[in-house]
């Protein structure tokens, strides 16, 4: 019984050497980054509001990539929203942001996000990105997320940002 034990699990760790020492793309990929995300004006049936009139807000984003080819990956991102109005500074929202990636030549990027905030609103933002700088361990990059949030009785709404970041 012992010497079956033991033979299963040689042949087990054999096969996994064996499948692991095959996968030579080097993927999947894990990958960090963080940023900073200015939104720039926001529509709605009631208007236009733009940042920097008579608040200003400024979010943080830190996301974690999984890279499953150089075409394809699945992003989560986390967003806090900082607000200052009147002299006075508050964490007002936070996004959970999940999304798959689609990766293009010249180090474009269009990610389709979810987004739940803790606000009360939902909806998804398309993102388009683009990699800046490239070095050996990381990148510098662009991108111009396009909100659109429903619910929580309030109107909805279409903006506009823009977020720069490092990505590692």
């Amino acid at each position: 019984m012992y010497t079956k034990t033991l033979l299963t699990l040689f042949i087990s760790l054999l096969f996994l050497v064996k499948t692991n020492a095959q996968n030579t793309s080097g993927y999947p990929k894990i990958a960090g980054y963080v940023g900073v995300i200015h939104p720039i004006v926001n529509f709605s049936s009631e208007g236009t509001s733009h940042n920097f009139t008579s608040s200003y807000t400024v979010g943080m984003p830190t996301g974690i990539n999984i890279l499953k080819s150089d075409q394809i990956g699945f992003s989560f991102e986390f967003v806090p929203f900082i607000r200052s109005e009147n002299n006075v500074a508050k964490m007002n929202n936070f996004l959970f942001h999940p999304g798959v990636m689609f990766r293009f030549k010249h180090g474009f990027t269009l990610v389709t996000r979810a987004a739940f905030e803790t606000s009360g609103r939902f909806g998804f933002t398309p993102v388009f990105n683009k990699v800046i700088k490239k070095n050996k361990n990381t990148n510098y990059f662009v991108a111009l997320p396009l909100p659109a949030r429903f619910g929580n009785d309030k109107p909805s709404t279409w903006g506009i940002g823009f977020q720069f970041g490092i990505g590692f």
